[in-house]
């Protein structure tokens, strides 16, 4: 299931607990979980369609995406990185806990303008990350204890939805809360990541201008816009939760 999709959906669950009408939110339910719901699926079936289509086109470099990303660490002189393949769709991604550069396989095989755009920009973390970018390093530290909230929603979902504790509705908003913060930070960190990409890729001769480049910013501005969804609907909902919270308590009681 997509990350924005289980927010969505979790949310919803928070909202219903021991009301069909959503914990005094009235009508206005539909809204608060409309919206980001139709705002974060518009997001992902742009990126999944930018993805489709660009990847059918072959770059003239003629380098898949792992080759990019290595071309690229050595330019910047990052020697301790590994570029590793993954079997996840769409799954690209940096750990910086293990120095690893993760592309999936249709991203590291594949000579497409769709792989050498999420590869640059999955590069662009590692560059952040030799270079100690602060926003990057905010995010790393938060990650802990984001893990740890987003492990416990489900069993604060079900014990809110079936055993209507009181305790776990202020749990839950507080979960909620530390989502936000983790989405309000990695926005710079993202839209820095892409903005190195284009730059890195356009200097160093990997896409030509044209077709190519259009490609690379419809591949990376999707992804923006998906970023944006998922903090859209988590913000949204951090906010309910906020608002609604005496009501929520009242209702649990």
């Amino acid at each position: 299931m997509y990350p924005l999709l289980g927010f969505v959906l979790g949310s919803s669950c928070l909202l219903f607990i021991g009301s069909p009408y959503g914990f005094g939110l009235g009508s206005n339910w539909l809204l608060y979980i409309g919206v980001p719901l139709i705002i974060g699926i518009w997001a992902q079936i742009r990126v999944t369609s930018a993805f489709s289509r660009w990847s059918k086109v072959r770059a003239s470099g003629n380098i898949t995406g792992a080759e990019c990303a290595r071309e690229i660490l050595q330019a910047a002189q990052i020697h301790d990185v590994d570029v590793v393949e993954t079997n996840d769709f769409l799954g690209d991604h940096y750990d910086p806990t293990k120095k690893q550069l993760h592309l999936s396989s249709s991203v590291y095989n594949t000579p497409s303008v769709a792989s050498l755009g999420i590869a640059a920009h999955e590069t662009g973390h590692a560059i952040q990350h030799a270079k100690a970018y602060a926003p990057l390093k905010a995010r790393m530290a938060i990650v802990p204890v984001t893990m740890i909230a987003s492990q416990m929603l489900p069993f604060i979902i079900i014990g809110g939805l079936f055993f209507r504790i009181t305790g776990l509705i202020t749990l839950g908003i507080w979960c909620y809360l530390i989502l936000l913060v983790f989405q309000l930070i990695t926005l710079p960190v993202e839209f820095d990541a892409s903005r190195r990409a284009k730059i890195i890729l356009r200097e160093m001769g990997i896409i030509q201008p044209g077709e190519e480049t259009a490609g690379v910013n419809s591949v990376l501005n999707a992804r923006a816009y998906l970023y944006r969804g998922i903090h859209c609907c988590t913000g949204q909902f951090a906010l309910v939760d906020v608002d609604s919270r005496p009501a929520l308590i009242n209702r649990a009681t």
